[in-house]
């Protein structure tokens, strides 16, 4: 297993090439799989599944809960050894983009089911819990819930107030948990809690534990939400819940481990999701547009349609390039793919965010109608941007995750400067490196010659990342972590230099399959979408010198001071 990361390495300026080329394909027994798993979904489909009374009675009936038990749902991710589908993750991954395409609820229900719950019970639980709870989960006799927020504490898992504290051989959990998704009706719960001592700091330890219904807790009403109004989504309280040592998930005070590694992988379906549901929409796109006419024509002739179709096909390219490439890293076991999953879900829920939109756009009156899928789409859409962490929350983590490793390495040299005897072999190779840099960028050999525009726009704006990110470091040291208006242009070179190079890797490979005029596809989409990701970065690159933060700041703060919008024309 490698531990290497493609993106942390390329905030340093170096291009793992091995890891994204050559572009991860499926074995013969995991396409055998997912085609089997999606032939039962399409006929599961195809009986009716009806997305329209889900939303209107904010409630997936009894009858569609069982037929996804019989489809084997909620036992995808479940070991065969344990009765479940045995799915790794790229097969996951593609039956939940098949899953969201036919309704979002049932999609975010058996997520919540799979992605987090159980995989935090398959990769951290016991082996007698994972005997006990595994198999019944696999079947869907037992449904499972993650209870990780609180009101107080979203994205931040620091401002945790849930508490365990430990009494005897049980520890007691007291506090109360918000949008557990299955929560009324769950068996067992994944619960976060504080264990450690209530004077440590603002840092608190926290503990994962398996808590099942009887334990005594209770659950609010159902929340009526903007989308995904079919899934159960309730607040739970525990009021002296006694739960056994036994239960504990990992070790006891790193249950911010077992969230980080369980949302990291979850970030991919949700990613799978999107690009799911941005397939629907396109093709509701383009039956629309072959139906609806104006002036005499199908505005399918327009050319600020005909953008918008091309727009929307090279983004859902990309979105699809790099989940299956990240799925493709995790089935090959490579340990560290934490930026690079967090990137998927924030380009992925952003691009259906767009496409939903533009959908929205295009099907005119129509799509401000409840008679219609188009705004139920939208409202649906909403969702992915603040589920399993806010974006703005994801950009700050993949900014500073990726500048760890050259702000270490900016730390070890100060420190040689001041032993330069001891430092003398750190020297020398960041010497090295500084070198190489300002010879010339680093490349990307492995790239078809076909795509030698697009790998040269890659390299050179990798290289003005790592430059970038080297001066931001030395200008604002420790307090970058305040720095929030430099992580998002960080963030957002990261995001597109990851696109860039999943629609390459993924091209290439298929211009190695079926040759340059097979490929052509591939090969447009790939043009279209890097042209617009190079003058998104040219306009992130010149921002990190040329900006008016500090105005928009004092506009801000202003703005807050005023109670709200401060002006008034009459």
């Amino acid at each position: 297993m490698s531990d290497e990361s493609f993106m942390k390495s390329l905030f340093g300026g170096v291009i793992a090439e091995s890891l994204v080329f050559p572009y991860p394909e499926q074995s013969r027994f995991e396409t055998d799989q997912v085609h089997a798993v999606l032939d039962a979904l399409r006929k599961f489909s195809a009986k009716g599944v009806d997305s329209a009374r889900i939303d209107k009675e904010e409630a997936i009936g009894p009858e569609t809960m069982s037929a996804l038990k019989e489809l084997g749902a909620f036992g995808w991710l479940v070991p065969k050894e344990h009765g479940g589908g045995g799915l790794g993750p790229s097969p996951y991954a593609r039956v939940m983009q098949e899953l969201t395409a036919i309704d979002g609820s049932l999609a975010l229900t058996i997520a919540a089911h799979e992605s987090l719950a159980v995989t935090a019970i398959l990769q951290f639980a016991s082996d007698e819990l994972k005997a006990h709870w595994l198999p019944r989960l696999a079947t869907g006799e037992s449904v499972a819930a993650f209870a990780l927020a609180e009101v107080g504490a979203g994205s931040d898992a620091g401002a945790i107030q849930t508490r365990a504290d430990l009494e005897g051989d049980d520890y007691v959990i007291t506090g109360e948990k918000a949008w557990v998704t299955n929560g009324a009706f769950a068996d067992v719960f994944v619960v976060f809690a504080r264990t450690s001592p209530k004077d440590e700091g603002a840092k608190p330890r926290l503990t994962a534990f398996v808590v099942p219904r009887g334990q005594g807790f209770s659950t609010g009403p159902n929340e009526s939400t903007m989308g995904v109004r079919g899934t159960n989504t309730t607040s739970v309280t525990f009021d002296r819940v006694k739960v056994p040592r036994s239960h504990v998930l990992g070790e006891v005070g790193r249950g911010f481990k077992v969230a980080m590694e369980v949302l990291t992988q979850a970030r991919l379906s949700l990613a799978s999701g999107c690009v799911g549901s941005s397939k629907r929409l396109l093709k509701m796109c383009i039956d629309r547009v072959g139906e609806r006419k104006a002036f005499g024509r199908c505005i399918a002739e327009f050319g600020l349609v005909r953008d918008k179709i091309a727009r929307m096909t090279a983004s859902v390219f990309a979105l699809e390039s790099m989940t299956y490439l990240t799925t493709g890293l995790a089935t090959a076991g490579q340990s560290d793919f934490t930026i690079e999953s967090a990137i998927c879900k924030v380009f992925g829920s952003e691009t259906l965010w767009k496409v939903a939109n533009e959908a929205a756009q295009i099907a005119g009156s129509l799509g401000y109608t409840r008679s219609y899928p188009y705004e139920r789409l939208l409202r649906d859409a909403r969702v992915p941007m603040v589920f399993e962490g806010t974006n703005e929350i994801l950009r700050c983590f993949i900014a500073l995750s990726g500048m760890q490793s050259p702000g270490r390495e900016l730390e070890e040299v100060s420190r040689a400067m001041r032993e330069p005897i001891k430092g003398f072999g750190l020297l020398s190779d960041f010497a090295i490196r500084k070198a190489r840099s300002a010879l010339g960028r680093e490349r990307m050999s492995k790239a078809h010659q076909v795509l030698s525009r697009e790998t040269v726009i890659f390299e050179e704006y990798t290289s003005h990342l790592a430059k970038s990110v080297d001066k931001v470091l030395r200008r604002h040291g420790k307090n970058i972590a305040e720095m929030q208006y430099t992580q998002k242009r960080v963030a957002n070179v990261a995001i597109d230099l990851y696109a860039i190079a999943s629609v390459i890797a993924r091209t290439t490979r298929a211009i190695e399959r079926r040759g340059e005029e097979g490929a052509r596809r591939e090969i447009d989409l790939t043009s279209v979408f890097v042209a617009a990701a190079k003058k998104r970065l040219a306009e992130e690159i010149a921002a990190f010198d040329e900006n008016d933060d500090e105005l928009r700041k004092a506009i801000a703060q202003k703005t807050c001071a005023d109670g709200g919008y401060p002006l008034d024309v009459l």
